[in-house]
């Protein structure tokens, strides 16, 4: 965990930013971990980053539009040179709130680098939304930061008493799976996921509706602020179960290994290893989104650090991968898919 120090200098930052800008990572986690911090100060704008797995310099872009005087970069274990170099002619500084293995350019002038890894305190499964909330200590949006810790399969201390307030929204439970796949909070994830997977103007929409939300009821009913939610993940849940219904049957080909591949315009193969993970915990999962050439592909694994694993199987083939140790990513040619597998198979006997 941060300490009360580091905590605080955060705290510090975001009270002087007049006009911040948030990047954020894809998934709920990296929207809850924005959406505590933007509620607390009031002020900025955010911007889901859809690169994988770094903040690409593509992104550069956005500091001239927005003019911001700080901003800060939550989620995201790797940002661009290009990124970095612009932020630092303009004389912004950098708060990056992470918790993957630290890069080695996180102490370069500028950037102010927050991550229990770095202290050595305590392994990387610390979501970023709980460090988020630790800053701003808001009860009032605890629920928001329950929302990121379970979607990152972490239980956090205040569950319990969220339990209790909200006994038809959540049971507790010290098992992070079945709270993300037998719980109506569990379903909100599954939502803001598919609903983070929109069209851009979609996406800013929500997040401005998401700012001024009260209680997670609220998303669970339909209305002017969640609509577009609600839209999204009914265009969504179909394809998506059929998906699992699919890679479900790959299951009895081997003991050790669930390997699911597909194709398509939407890739859903984080969400889709996530469940696999928890309907097959025994096992390692690997799916693959297909799209022309290249292939994004999601690891899960309860049992085995699929990190290493992960980066051991793709030795000698052009790739890149990261993440954390029981769920991680890579990016390589189609081509070398077969390769992949058969490298993880013969690391599984």
């Amino acid at each position: 965990m941060l300490s009360n120090k580091q905590l605080e200098e955060i705290r510090e930052h975001l009270e002087k930013a007049q006009n911040p800008l948030f990047f954020f990572d894809n998934d709920v986690d990296g929207l809850a971990s924005f959406l505590l911090l933007r509620r607390f100060c009031g002020k900025g704008k955010g911007i889901a980053i859809k690169s994988f797995p770094q903040l690409n310099g593509s992104y550069a872009r956005k500091i001239h539009e927005f003019k911001p005087d700080y901003i800060f970069v939550l989620d995201k274990p790797l940002i661009d040179k290009e990124f970095r170099d612009e932020a630092h002619q303009l004389n912004i500084p950098i708060i990056w709130i992470d918790h993957h293995p630290m890069p080695d350019y996180f102490r370069e002038a500028g950037i102010h680098y927050f991550n229990p890894l770095l202290e050595g305190q305590e392994k990387d499964n610390v979501p970023v939304s709980y460090l988020c909330y630790k800053v701003i200590r808001k009860k009032e949006d605890e629920w928001i930061a329950l929302l990121g810790c379970l979607s990152d399969w972490f239980i956090p201390e205040f569950a319990e008493d969220f339990a209790k307030e909200y006994p038809d929204l959540f049971t507790f439970t010290k098992n992070a799976a079945k709270a993300l796949y037998e719980t109506e909070l569990g379903l909100i994830i599954k939502m803001l996921n598919f609903a983070l997977k929109d069209r851009t103007s979609n996406v800013v929409k929500m997040l401005k509706n998401l700012l001024t939300i009260k209680s997670p009821r609220e998303l669970l009913e339909v209305s002017p602020k969640t609509a577009s939610i609600h839209k999204r993940y009914k265009q969504i849940i179909k394809r998506y179960e059929k998906l699992i219904g699919r890679a479900k049957s790959f299951a009895k080909n081997n003991k050790k290994l669930l390997f699911f591949q597909y194709g398509g315009d939407l890739s859903l193969s984080s969400e889709i290893s996530n469940e696999l993970s928890y309907l097959f915990n025994d096992k390692v999962i690997v799916v693959a989104y297909i799209k022309g050439a290249k292939a994004n592909v999601s690891v899960r694994g309860l049992m085995v650090d699929v990190r290493a694993l992960t980066a051991k199987a793709l030795e000698g083939i052009e790739s890149t991968s990261g993440g954390h140790e029981h769920a991680c990513g890579a990016t390589l040619q189609v081509e070398d898919l077969p390769r992949f597998r058969d490298n993880l198979l013969r690391l599984l006997r």
